[in-house]
């Protein structure tokens, strides 16, 4: 990367960091309806700055505690707390980026992204949102982030866990009892939390 494609993208960091700042300071709280927040970690590891994206990721976690984030926006979380070597950290993340969309792991490793029959509760956990996914296991600078994440998704107890999450989905789809829906999307967040 050029020394001007560096600055450019330290830049961008620096704005987003001072339009939040600039928020806070007005509304005395975030107001990012732009979602201006999820984009710094994408720049960080481009910028193969995983101890900045990492301060980013934890002040995030601070400052928006109730945010469960973008698909896309956990797997770079994944991906900053791995190259930490925060290996479980990076484990109980890939879950929550399987649990946020089942499909986009499929597409890291350039799987076929094949609909599951099962509540897709928002477009970000469709097939569709896969689409613009711009991170591939073939990609030089994750080789071994990649290799690290093949062993966890077959490992028993990611299968074991995925398997149950997809027939709480599944369940859902055609659930219309309130208590009952209510029952399974606490336990699959449960289950994403416990991971």
């Amino acid at each position: 990367m050029t020394p001007a494609k560096i600055e450019k993208l330290q830049k961008k960091i620096a704005d987003i960091k001072r339009r939040l700042a600039s928020e806070k300071r007005k509304f005395g709280a975030y107001d990012d309806s732009r979602g201006l927040r999820y984009l710094p970690p994408k720049y960080f590891i481009r910028l193969v700055d995983y101890g900045g994206g990492l301060k980013y990721t934890k002040w995030f976690a601070k400052q928006f505690q109730d945010d469960i984030g973008f698909p896309d926006f956990l797997f770079e979380w994944t991906i900053i707390l791995f190259k930490n070597g925060l290996i479980k950290e990076a484990e109980k993340k890939a879950f929550e980026t399987f649990c946020s969309n089942t499909y986009l792991l499929d597409k890291f490793f350039s799987k076929p992204v094949i609909p599951i029959d099962k509540w897709e509760g928002s477009n970000l956990e469709a097939p569709s949102f896969t689409e613009f996914f711009e991170y591939s296991c073939k990609q030089i600078e994750l080789l071994d982030f990649s290799a690290w994440l093949n062993n966890i998704i077959q490992s028993e107890k990611f299968l074991n866990a995925g398997i149950k999450f997809i027939e709480m989905q599944k369940r859902l789809k055609n659930e219309h009892d309130y208590e009952a829906r209510t029952y399974l999307v606490n336990a699959s967040c449960q289950l994403a939390n416990e991971f």
